[in-house]
């Protein structure tokens, strides 16, 4: 009976703060907060935030990172797949992965900037030889009115996510038939992949491309780190007006707000009308005959990118750790000189509560995310039912809400409908808004594995007398503890990295790693940042090594378990 209500409870839980979020943001926007006096309706706030200087900027700002960088990781992501296929460097990038994603994205972009600053690793290991430079350029790098290095933070983590979705797709795609079908025509490698792959895979991993849509475009913390100051995108000013100490600029802030899920639903509807367009135009090169012309150039773009992704990812932790321990290091040198530990030794005071508090949420959200997603996909087994029928499927879709809806809308509505509940922060409303982005991850991560165990496992052990209670703890959980481990760690990573959810529902009084090493961006110390954001990139890093780790000690005579080759 509780398994049956686990899915109503799944998404009564991601569909009814949002919605009630969203509806108490709707009325301040509109002039009415009887706490703050706002007795009728009205279009002051309205006329208010028009008003706002360089409003057309930050929207337009926002509306062109959330498609641009969904454009490009897409792109990456459909041409890597194309050209690596079956390599070693196939291989070799998906294990790395799982790290990629665990890097949450205040860690990534901080090293980023650490990476392509003027005075960051890339111009002092090119300076002074071929560059003349003898000290920092006088570039307008980070933080351009452009939003470019925006883009570049945002594309190095949605590249990972994206991949990650399409490799959990192509199984039900049966990817090399399709392929060795078409090199049986002429078809160079690459070409037959994007001709009969891709066009089946993108309806798979439609969903995940609107999540990124949505998340560039109302992105809060890299915004902070790697956006524009002057105006800043919508989002960030969003948050500026919430945070005012004139509690009246809440009218403007809900205002804001809503205007934030408009350009996020203007982005989607361009994005649809894109889909259709190159639905049409790509009809006729589907059908060219074209089989060898731009193969080789596809193959190296697909490797290139990913390959330059990943590595712009690696370095830029390696400028992190570097600029932790530098002493002195003056620009062109390579590395500091001398090496220190006093950044450490000064931070480590300070670490012990924002850790111990970002463990503490990210576990209390992971182990009922858990618990949640189990319940839903058992009570899938014992129903005999696939996700392809029609309640499962619109399930499914509603686990993308959390991810679809920018979180600066319904949270600063749900904020709202808290205080005047009378409901003070804590750290409880933390953890229930974490739980509300790590359970969609959690649930996605495991279903595909749970699906595909093969049922004969089950009806073995039912032949044998076992209860299906015994068999979900006997058989099915045994088999699945890798999965299992691995959704944790991603639980454990979504939680780490999240800034608004901690942010706003805890009135800025719950203070965790991100939170502070955000707040950090604005002071410039690069010593400073380097340690808290590498404690930032190491907390989930620790999940996926114990998750790969513990199934090779526990089933180490029978590889089968183990979950990696």
């Amino acid at each position: 009976m509780l398994l049956r209500l686990t899915p109503t409870l799944i998404v009564t839980l991601l569909v009814g703060p949002i919605l009630a979020g969203l509806a108490m943001a709707l009325l301040p926007a509109f002039g009415y907060l009887p706490a703050l006096g706002g007795e009728s309706l009205s279009l002051a706030p309205w006329r208010e935030l028009l008003a706002q200087p360089g409003l057309a900027r930050s929207t337009g700002l926002s509306l062109a990172v959330g498609l641009v960088t969904t454009a490009v990781s897409l792109a990456a992501v459909l041409l890597f797949l194309a050209g690596a296929a079956g390599t070693r460097l196939d291989r070799w990038l998906r294990r790395a992965v799982s790290p990629l994603l665990s890097l949450p994205h205040a860690a990534a972009a901080f090293g980023l900037a650490f990476l392509i600053a003027p005075s960051g690793l890339i111009a002092r290991l090119l300076s002074p030889g071929l560059t003349g430079w003898e000290r920092p350029p006088d570039l307008v790098i980070l933080q351009d009115p452009w939003g470019l290095s925006l883009m570049a933070g945002l594309i190095l983590k949605e590249i990972p996510f994206l991949l990650l979705m399409s490799l959990a797709a192509l199984p039900q795609l049966d990817a090399p038939r399709r392929v060795a079908m078409a090199r049986s025509l002429g078809y160079r490698p690459t070409i037959a992949w994007l001709k009969t792959v891709a066009p089946a895979l993108y309806p798979l991993i439609r969903l995940p491309v609107y999540a990124v849509i949505a998340f560039a475009t109302s992105v809060v913390d890299v915004a902070l780190i790697l956006g524009p100051t002057l105006p800043p995108t919508l989002a960030v000013a969003v948050l500026e007006w919430f945070n005012d100490p004139d509690l009246s600029m809440r009218f403007l802030a809900a205002a804001g707000a809503v205007l934030q899920l408009g350009v996020t639903l203007a982005a989607l509807a361009l994005w649809w009308a894109l889909e259709c367009l190159v639905r049409r135009l790509g009809k006729r090169w589907l059908v060219n005959g074209a089989r060898v012309r731009g193969d080789r150039l596809l193959r190296l773009a697909g490797r290139g990118i990913l390959l330059a992704n990943t590595l712009a990812a690696g370095l830029g932790l390696v400028g992190l750790a570097l600029a932790s321990l530098a002493g002195f290091w003056r620009f062109p040198a390579a590395l500091p000189d001398p090496f220190t530990l006093q950044h450490w030794q000064r931070a480590l005071p300070t670490l012990g509560g924002p850790v111990t508090t970002t463990l503490l949420i990210a576990v209390a959200a992971t182990l009922p995310a858990l618990v949640l997603a189990l319940a839903a996909l058992e009570n899938e087994q014992r129903g005999a039912r696939r996700p392809a029928q029609g309640r499962l499927r619109s399930a499914l879709t509603l686990l993308y809400l959390p991810l679809i809806v920018p979180q600066i809308a319904f949270l600063f509505g749900l904020v709202v409908l808290l205080e005047g509940l009378g409901l003070r922060a804590r750290l409880g409303l933390v953890i229930f808004a974490h739980l509300l982005f790590v359970l969609p991850y959690v649930f996605l991560s495991l279903a595909e594995a749970y699906r595909r165990l093969d049922p004969r496992w089950a009806r073995l052990a039912l032949s044998l007398g076992h209860s299906p209670a015994g068999v979900f703890w006997r058989v099915r959980l045994p088999m699945l503890l890798a999965p299992l481990l691995t959704a944790a760690a991603v639980g454990l990573a979504v939680s780490i990295g999240q800034y608004l959810p901690t942010l706003l529902p805890g009135a800025g009084r719950v203070a965790t790693v991100t939170t502070e090493a955000v707040a950090l961006a604005g002071g410039g110390n690069g010593r400073v940042i380097g340690v808290w954001a590498l404690v930032q990139a190491a907390l989930p890093l620790l999940g996926f090594i114990v998750a790969l780790g513990l199934p090779r000690l526990l089933w180490s005579n029978r590889r089968g378990l183990r979950g990696t080759p």
